[in-house]
């Protein structure tokens, strides 16, 4: 009997495939990833227009977010069971939903179906965010930030193509704000299904040596290094959702920017974003994670600090860009650190706990932010900020002077 032995050259193999699969996810990313920027950029503005109060109208991004929070497990669950690719392609099916559903709420002048349309639209980001996870599965150690990474900068392409779709769009189909964007956006999902048949990644295994070494999640979720790994995520994307979901109603509504000055600056935040994202692997693989997370978190406050200096289009965009800047430093860098928790056997269900308690968090910060900028406004939303970053910055550092367990 031959017995197969790991070899450099294996691991070699593995990483080929790692990149082929990165590639193949980033496109997918580039292209999955307006959908986020067109529910953000339109779905507050649409909000207002049909909402019956208005402290309701950040309700339909809410509904995203609540979208992305129902479907993180079940998409976990589906990527066990049938495969990681399968689970994307379902998540594809409510992206093109969410454009048809939306859009014929802006015909009909419809809330609660804008509302439907964006919580479509949420169940297909629990799928598209979830790329950066896939991207990990074929890779060796040593590559898996690096795949993380060039998979969110794919998101970089989503910034021109989520922003310049509804500068091209939203007045197409007159007098309907906004329709012929959702229509382009339902396009833009169909064209991500496809580019996901290219993924290759082998099923996972449902018995044998993987499933009797898999820990409880129970056991898991009480690592310290996963529950700073939480705490980050949840800051960093919770802030950035906080204060993003605000932005663009703030500077239409209350201080009279024009849509496509806000447009372009949430094309800029996505940029910022993203475009970190070429070189973030690499920092994370010679500085670390702590490092990486605690810059991003410094980002997001500095983010919260110009909020407070000022209204004008240039504050605002300066904010957008702080806080994308901060997101990806600290988001990634707490993806790879919930990479570093989990054994193979274990990844799906733990990664799919770690995005439901991510995007819980979101769900919070999105239905407070309508009702703090209708009640006490932008200053308010920017010093929210502060508490949650002292918390995570403080975990994080405590987590640093900690010595790390040696790996069994």
């Amino acid at each position: 009997m031959t017995i197969a032995i790991e070899t450099p050259a294996n691991i070699v193999s593995d990483d080929r495939l790692a990149k082929r699969n990165a590639l193949v996810l980033a496109v997918a990313q580039a292209l999955a990833g307006g959908n986020n920027a067109v529910i953000v950029a339109t779905s507050g503005i649409a909000g207002a227009s049909l909402a019956p109060d208005p402290g309701l109208a950040t309700v339909p991004i809410s509904a995203m977010v609540v979208g992305m929070w129902v479907g993180a497990l079940p998409i976990g669950m589906m990527a066990k069971n049938y495969g990681r690719r399968f689970a994307l392609q379902v998540g594809s099916v409510f992206g093109v939903l969410a454009g048809f559903v939306s859009c014929v709420a802006m015909l009909q002048g419809s809330f609660p179906q804008l509302i439907l349309g964006t919580f479509c639209g949420g169940l297909y980001a629990a799928a598209h965010q979830s790329y950066r996870f896939a991207a990990a599965d074929t890779a060796s150690e040593a590559f898996r930030p690096k795949a993380i990474s060039y998979v969110m900068a794919g998101g970089l392409f989503a910034a021109f193509v989520g922003a310049q779709l509804v500068i091209f769009t939203k007045d197409l189909w007159q007098p309907f704000l906004f329709a012929a964007t959702y229509l382009g956006q339902a396009a833009v999902a169909l064209l991500a299904a496809g580019v996901l048949v290219f993924l290759r990644i082998p099923k996972p295994s449902k018995a044998g040596h993987h499933e009797a070494t898999a820990r409880p999640l129970s056991e898991i979720a009480r690592q310290s290094r996963f529950i700073v790994a939480v705490v980050c995520g949840v800051a960093s994307y919770g802030i950035m959702n906080l204060i993003m979901t605000s932005a663009p109603l703030a500077m239409v509504v209350e201080c009279g920017h024009s849509v496509t000055e806000s447009t372009l600056g949430l094309q800029w935040h996505v940029l910022a974003m993203y475009g970190p994202s070429f070189f973030t692997g690499t920092l994370i693989s010679r500085f670390g994670t702590k490092p990486v997370v605690g810059a991003g978190l410094g980002l997001i406050a500095a983010s919260a600090i110009v909020g407070l200096l000022g209204t004008s289009v240039a504050h605002f965009w300066a904010v957008l860009i702080l806080l994308g800047l901060g997101w990806n430093f600290g988001f990634i860098g707490a993806t790879a650190m919930v990479t570093e928790c989990h054994r193979p056997a274990e990844r799906n269900k733990v990664q799919a706990f770690n995005d439901f308690l991510v995007f819980g968090s979101m769900a919070v910060t999105s239905f407070s932010s309508g009702k703090l900028l209708a009640t006490i406004g932008w200053v308010a939303v920017n010093i929210t900020a502060f508490p949650i970053i002292l918390v995570a910055g403080t975990l994080l550092f405590w987590l640093a002077l900690r010595p790390r367990p040696h790996a069994a």
